[in-house]
């Protein structure tokens, strides 16, 4: 385990230059001479690394952009396929639209359809939320594996963002559990003081959880709504990306079948 972290470190260091020495790259890491020489030969062997042979200094291959550019390609796919819906749900409630991804317990903006009005949610793309604290998030977390759940556990308490922000296990367990059953999750006021959200998964055709569509905007304006029928809004557009992507829902709350990174059952690991 300490080698792979050792090598993508190195890997990292190699990416930030053009090209970069041995004793440069030795230094940045931290690591000995002799070890970042042995992780090198690990990757020129393995084809992300490659060595000029008139300078001996190192760069990264083309195998590393081809691995950037399948992600890249992946993501396209996924806005692609989101967009009509993201824009036809900002359409129907004239509130901003959001498309989200998990990494890890953090969830990234990737795509957006703003509201026309003039006091509105907006949030830069790349943009990075702790997961425990927005909808999008929520949603996601919910049909997540039990491994991945007992490891948020492990994070407990969580960072207060909000006095309304969920810190217990025991608190985000629920949470979770109610967003599974009923197929979208709500952020009242968790990351942002006066925002509310409500976001559905999108699964892929293995039953994993893709991404995660969330609409937005001032909790006092939203909560003039009918939370559960926006929800069920979002929640049944995402089912139809769901569907366009290879994705056969087995219940009527979009619950999936099993897969990889998929719960069948309602989550009790955090």
């Amino acid at each position: 385990m300490q080698s792979v972290a050792r090598g993508f470190d190195l890997l990292e260091a190699v990416a930030a230059e053009d090209e970069i020495g041995l004793v440069e790259l030795a230094h940045r890491t931290g690591l000995q001479p002799s070890t970042t020489h042995r992780l090198l030969a690990t990757l020129i062997a393995c084809g992300y690394v490659v060595q000029n042979p008139q300078t001996s200094r190192y760069r990264l291959s083309h195998k590393v952009v081809e691995l950037a550019g399948g992600q890249e390609h992946r993501m396209q796919r996924l806005r692609t396929a989101v967009r009509p819906h993201l824009l036809m749900i900002r359409d129907a409630t004239d509130e901003t639209t959001n498309l989200c991804v998990l990494d890890r317990f953090t969830i990234v903006y990737v795509d957006q359809a703003e509201s026309s009005r003039t006091v509105r949610m907006f949030t830069e793309l790349g943009r990075r939320v702790p997961a425990h604290a927005c909808a999008a998030g929520k949603a996601m977390l919910a049909f997540e594996s039990p491994d991945v759940l007992a490891d948020l556990r492990q994070r407990a308490p969580f960072p207060s963002l909000t006095p309304h922000t969920i810190t217990a296990a025991e608190e985000l367990e629920v949470e979770l559990q109610r967003a599974h059953s009923r197929g979208y999750a709500i952020d009242r006021e968790e990351f942002e003081d006066g925002v509310l959200c409500i976001a559905a998964p999108i699964f892929g055709s293995n039953g994993e959880v893709l991404a995660a569509t969330s609409v937005s905007g001032p909790a006092a304006r939203l909560l003039r709504q009918d939370l559960s029928e926006l929800g069920e809004l979002v929640r049944g557009r995402m089912l139809e990306v769901s569907r366009e992507l290879g994705y056969e829902p087995t219940s009527g709350t979009g619950t999936p079948a099993g897969g990889a990174g998929a719960s069948t059952t309602a989550p009790s690991a955090v």
